[in-house]
């Protein structure tokens, strides 16, 4: 007896002290119950062997909640991924040194695929100075048929689609939609794969045909695809003809007609991860085309936007802190989730001139930043704040500058107190462009597009519950009472019946599908607007679909 347990504290002890021994180590067997962990495997200079990969279905049959009939038909008509899906997202391989870091990083990595429904990354066996690890993943339900519907703002939307996001295993989106809402209807079509050529490299293409017009759109890019990665390369192409609107107090009182072409084209370098930082930079071309016109049949607007081309060499610098808290029960609801607590910048700056066809010679320019910040009492605040804009003649035009706060404090296992902050503004914008705020896009209790002006503000306090509740093993439950205050103002279209701030507070109920790929979260809310006109209701029904809480 005494001998094993000092088999046992051994290694331990020599890991706490700084030393490695792999003599000792090698003779702790998981099979025995002793699992030592990534970070003692790696204080200890372990290196990993053989890598198995276990892609499992979408339910646990062995499990008695998952064992039902329609458990198992779910499960022999769904074609799972394929182990070699799994094996080239991993960051690491055999014969490396074991990196806590990039364990981590991985299961991020494969949480962010959505056809993934849980991922867990282990060791199985240590000798000799050698640990064997699996990763065990399990599915979601990737085919998707079905119809939509949603309601917010006093609109309604639906659609009928089909997707498949995990084209036989392999990881390719196939996706088609016939969509109707509030501005267009018509059909959308996309395919897209992560790893094309066998590798990090991803492809998108995308063709809609719509009531108003059309888009497409197609890209090739191997991305920046982990911290430590060294160098990245793309293009991108796309191109646009619709009906774009002006609105005041849920009115369109113009429209017009807006064509766009544009394109991309970069490479990039970077370091790697250094002392938990990373810093990359990038060189490209781009091009945007944006032409306007009257149209027929329509109240033309006061001013059109002036017709632009802009054709630019550019450069992006980008650093980002490799600090990722693990979490539950924040925008998910019962699923872990990686919130991005480090901080993280991106800067591009680009110079438009009319030797290379554009229309005018500009500086065009564009950034953003956040940082978590966590409290000794568990809150967590995640802040942000983002710039764009153009410089010419000595002056800056369609500038677009924001701030944002996200507050995050738990009560309890099961409740959330969550409160956060938007502030918004236009300078020297273009006739037509527009800062809008209304049911759609935050302030629930009031219709879509209810105020419009250069400046946003908009303000929202929750307190969220995750339930235990399972149903099926489909579907989570969750709720949320609100309060929301709002205002836009400023500018040609400015709400002039209802300038002021907007309240409304309301509860609502929050049905998550975390078994399906799509990952949507189901918000059925009851909202009271608190400063309402004639012409609003004094409860609004809001139905909508999000990725999150």
């Amino acid at each position: 007896m005494a001998a094993a347990a000092r088999l046992v504290i051994l290694p331990f002890l020599a890991v706490y002290l700084g030393f490695s021994c792999p003599s000792a180590l090698a003779q702790v067997a998981i099979a025995d119950g002793v699992s030592p962990s990534f970070a003692q495997l790696e204080a200890a200079g372990a290196v990993i062997g053989q890598i198995r990969i276990n892609a499992q279905n979408i339910f646990d049959l062995d499990d008695p909640k998952e064992s039902a009939w329609f458990y198992r038909i779910a499960n022999q008509l769904h074609i799972s991924t394929r182990p070699a899906v799994i094996r080239r997202a991993l960051l690491f391989s055999s014969g490396e040194r074991v990196s806590l870091q990039v364990i981590e990083e991985t299961e991020r990595v494969l949480r962010a695929y959505d056809y993934l429904y849980d991922v867990s990354i282990r060791p199985i066996a240590y000798r000799d100075g050698i640990v064997d690890i699996e990763v065990s993943t399990r599915d979601t339900w990737t085919l998707q048929p079905g119809a939509s519907f949603s309601r917010g703002g006093g609109s309604n939307s639906s659609g009928i689609s089909l997707t498949e996001r995990n084209l036989f295993g392999t990881g390719v989106l196939v996706g088609y939609a016939n969509t109707s809402d509030a501005d267009r209807s018509g059909r959308d079509f996309e395919i897209s794969h992560n790893q094309v050529f066998g590798g990090w490299t991803a492809f998108s293409l995308r063709w809609a045909d719509y009531s108003d017009g059309s888009t497409q759109s197609i890209s090739l890019v191997r991305p920046f695809y982990a911290l430590d990665a060294r160098w990245a390369l793309g293009a991108s192409a796309a191109q646009f003809d619709r009906i774009d609107a002006v609105y005041t107090n849920d009115a369109i009182v113009s429209q017009y007609r807006h064509r766009q072409r544009s394109g991309e084209a970069f490479g990039g370098w970077s370091a790697g991860l250094i002392e938990g930082w990373v810093q990359r930079y990038s060189v490209g071309v781009g091009y945007t085309e944006d032409l306007y016109a009257n149209e027929p049949g329509s109240i033309a607007p006061a001013e059109l936007p002036p017709d632009q081309t802009l054709a630019y060499p550019f450069i992006r610098y980008e650093v980002i802190e490799d600090r990722y808290v693990k979490v539950v029960n924040r925008e998910k609801i019962g699923r872990p989730e990686f919130f991005a607590m480090g901080f993280n910048a991106r800067a591009q700056l680009g110079r438009s001139s009319t030797n290379f066809g554009s229309t005018q010679d500009l500086w065009l320019y564009s950034g953003s930043v956040s940082k978590g910040f966590s409290s000794v009492g568990g809150g967590d605040l995640i802040a942000g704040a983002n710039l764009s804009g153009q410089y010419g003649d000595g002056r800056g035009q369609r500038q677009l500058h924001g701030v944002t706060a996200q507050y995050y404090r738990p009560q309890g296992q099961r409740g959330l107190f969550y409160a956060s902050a938007r502030l918004d503004a236009l300078r020297n914008p273009f006739p037509t462009d527009q800062l809008l705020l209304g049911g759609d896009n935050g302030l629930r209790g009031y219709p879509m597009r209810y105020q419009s002006g250069n400046n946003r503000a908009l303000f929202t306090v929750e307190g969220r519950h995750y339930t235990d509740w399972y149903i099926f093993q489909l579907i989570r439950v969750g709720g949320a009472v609100f309060f929301d205050v709002g205002r836009a103002w400023d500018g040609p279209y400015q709400n002039v019946a209802n300038p002021g701030w907007l309240r409304d507070v309301g509860f609502g109920l929050r049905l998550s599908n975390d078994r399906s790929a799509s990952g949507n979260v189901l918000h059925l809310d009851v909202a009271f607007p608190l400063n309402a006109d004639a012409s609003i209701k004094q409860v609004q029904f809001v139905v909508k679909t999000y990725k999150s809480f």
